[in-house]
């Protein structure tokens, strides 16, 4: 079978991620002895300086991993709400939506800290081995992918007469960056390097401390339980170090020359979307009195398969719930009745989205995720889906619980609000460039008033030994904030998630997550990890990963092994038929957007069902990531997205 690329096949590692530097860095680490996690925070840290219109380091990432033997986790660098973002505080300010821009919609920043515990936990490397790679690019120059500088001409105005401080490191000589010419972020490299050297040093004052403390004990022991002790002990000093590094460099990101800097940008008045100034409520103490979390995945199994995601503060589970949905047979993979199948399941796990997702606690996830799984509830939501398209937003009743939806999303749902035409910003988190008049949303899209929207990177690792990772970082887009100017990046904008009203479980309030869009995938085979993927693409991403998905389940296989680029080169396509995650939150019922290669039967007979069919461009939907083992042989693979032309698999 054709495809743009071929699935990589080896034995001693693979990586996939939207873009090819960071794929070369994460090689680069696993060829000096690392494992998957290494390679992962490496290339997670190349791609803030790479794809900065896409994510940075005060955005946020989720991640999941598999340890080699150990069992798969969900590592939450999702940050909460500060102590004073309250639906009063935003209301008292005359608004009804959070900002898409500016420091109102800065949640406390998650991603680096949640990179930094999977080094700390999983890794082997130093913060200087991981983080290299980013200071060499920011530092030295990379030459930017040609949305870069398309997204900073965007918003050329508001930078040269608002967010001066982005213009600086945007508007190098008044232009914004090209393609093939070197681009650098000094002020990036320069804080990697100063959180380095602090780093190193407090790490070599604490563990210069614990030696001493530790040669005291030694003398008062016995020779002979030292040298029971002492394959331990020779170990011990190197890997204390390398922790004690980790441990200084979190504590300076909270409490340090970072912390102190974030804070400050957080209290300066900037013109965001709602056309006013205001200030953030970001302050020292919501960043050191947070940190990263483990927890465990929520699952659901499939014809022997179990898919993991991170929980209901994301819309991970909007996947599992897509294929508990599916009936036991599937009409033939691609056809007309299968499109329409999965359109219009998609539509009630996104409708249960609205109703249920977030990170209230007043249902607790586990409880919440067996109603919204079981197979009685589903059956029941199943029979909704008739011949036709469903024009309606339908939250479900899990547990006979009564579905609580916003104001807002109820005006949307009945066209009451409009938020714009098709394609306009706000309409959902985008995914390649497309021209004006694409009915798809392109990639980030920002007007002179500071209106944005940005989208999300995202990488998968596998090792020789079998340590795997997916993560989807994102936020902190060079568009979303002004520049922090002594860091060289800006805060993030999750905040615009949440209601701002009270008593939803997806309502503003201190010390919440924001629902997120991310949502990377691993998937098992008979209890075994064999896959890890995912993509960029705010309220698409579990549309196309579901696609992504049952075409690897469903398809033949090649050379043996899964067929991971066949079924990321498949036709995609996604609905919009539901309240959208970012400002201003729009809706179009009964919208279906394909790839023009879909087959026009398939097309004739989905709008012959009612859908609203748009077509959309060749290459233009979706931008999936994805790398499997087989624990049978061993044989690693890896494939990547060719849309947008920046996606990379590499491996041997």
């Amino acid at each position: 079978m054709f495809t743009t690329r071929p699935t990589l096949q080896g034995t001693f590692g693979m990586v996939s991620s939207t873009h090819w530097l960071a794929s070369q860095s994460a090689m680069a680490v696993l060829e000096d002895g690392g494992n998957a996690f290494d390679a992962a925070v490496a290339a997670g840290f190349v791609l803030h300086v790479v794809e900065p219109h896409l994510n940075g380091p005060a955005g946020e990432v989720p991640v999941l991993l598999a340890p080699a033997g150990g069992e798969v986790r969900v590592l939450c660098g999702q940050g909460v709400a500060p102590a004073a973002a309250t639906v009063a505080h935003y209301r008292g300010l005359g608004l009804d939506l959070v900002p898409g821009t500016g420091p109102l919609a800065a949640a406390v920043p998650g991603a680096f800290d949640a990179w930094m515990l999977l080094l700390r936990d999983h890794g082997t490397k130093s913060l200087a081995d991981v983080l290299k790679y980013a200071v060499g690019y920011a530092e030295d120059g990379h030459a930017p992918v040609e949305r870069v500088g398309e997204t900073v001409g965007t918003v050329r105005e508001l930078f040269a007469t608002e967010w001066t401080s982005s213009a600086e490191v945007y508007l190098p000589g008044g232009e914004p960056p090209r393609p093939g010419e070197l681009f650098r972020n000094p002020a990036l490299a320069a804080t990697w390097r100063r959180l380095i050297a602090e780093a190193t040093e407090e790490a070599a004052a604490v563990t210069k401390t614990a030696a001493v403390t530790e040669g005291s004990t030694l003398t008062q022991t016995s020779g002979a339980a030292r040298e029971q002790r002492g394959a331990r002990e020779t170990a011990a000093p190197a890997a204390g170090v390398r922790v004690a590094e980790i441990e200084a460099a979190r504590r300076i990101w909270r409490e340090g020359f970072i912390a102190e800097a974030l804070v400050r940008q957080a209290g300066r008045p900037t013109l965001d979307t709602s056309g006013e100034r205001h200030r953030g409520t970001l302050t020292a103490a919501d960043l050191a009195g947070w940190s990263a979390t483990y927890e465990a995945p929520a699952t659901y199994d499939w014809r022997g398969w179990t898919l993991c995601k991170a929980g209901p503060w994301s819309q991970g589970p909007v996947l599992l719930q897509q294929l508990a949905l599916l009936p036991p047979e599937l009409p033939r993979y691609g056809s007309a009745a299968y499109v329409h199948l999965l359109i219009e399941g998609c539509k009630l796990a996104m409708a249960d989205r609205e109703a249920w997702y977030g990170d209230t606690g007043e249902v607790p996830p586990a409880e919440l995720l067996a109603d919204l799984l079981s197979q009685e509830y589903n059956a029941g939501r199943r029979a909704l889906v008739g011949e036709r398209a469903s024009y309606e937003l339908r939250p479900g009743s899990p547990g006979g619980r009564v579905p609580r939806i916003s104001g807002h999303a109820r005006a949307v749902a009945a066209g009451e609000y409009v938020a714009g035409p098709p394609g306009a910003p706000g309409a959902g988190e985008p995914t390649v460039a497309k021209p004006p008049t694409s009915p798809v949303p392109g990639e980030p899209e920002v007007s002179a008033d500071g209106g944005t929207r940005g989208d999300t990177c995202h990488l998968d690792v596998v090792d020789r030994w079998g340590n795997m990772v997916a993560a989807t970082p994102s936020g902190g887009w060079l568009q979303s904030n002004p520049v922090v100017p002594e860091l060289g990046f800006p805060l993030g904008t999750r905040l615009q998630m949440a209601r701002l009203e009270e008593g939803l479980p997806d309502s503003l309030a201190p010390g919440r997550r924001p629902r997120t869009t991310l949502t990377p995938s691993l998937a098992l085979r008979d209890g075994v990890p064999v896959m890890a993927f995912g993509t960029p693409g705010g309220d698409q991403q579990d549309q196309w990963q579901l696609h992504f998905f049952l075409a690897v389940a469903l398809r033949a296989q090649v050379r043996g092994g899964l067929d991971l680029q066949g079924a990321i080169d498949a036709p995609n396509w996604h609905n919009d038929s539901f309240p959208g995650s970012f400002h201003p939150r729009g809706m179009r019922p009964g919208s279906v957007t394909v790839e023009s290669r879909t087959d026009p039967g398939v097309v004739g007979e989905l709008r012959r069902r009612g859908h609203d069919v748009q077509i959309g461009e060749a290459w233009s939907e979706g931008r999936l990531c994805a790398v499997a083992r087989d624990p049978r042989t061993g044989v690693l693979s890896a494939a990547a997205n060719p849309r947008g032309m920046q996606g990379y698999a590499v491996g041997r």
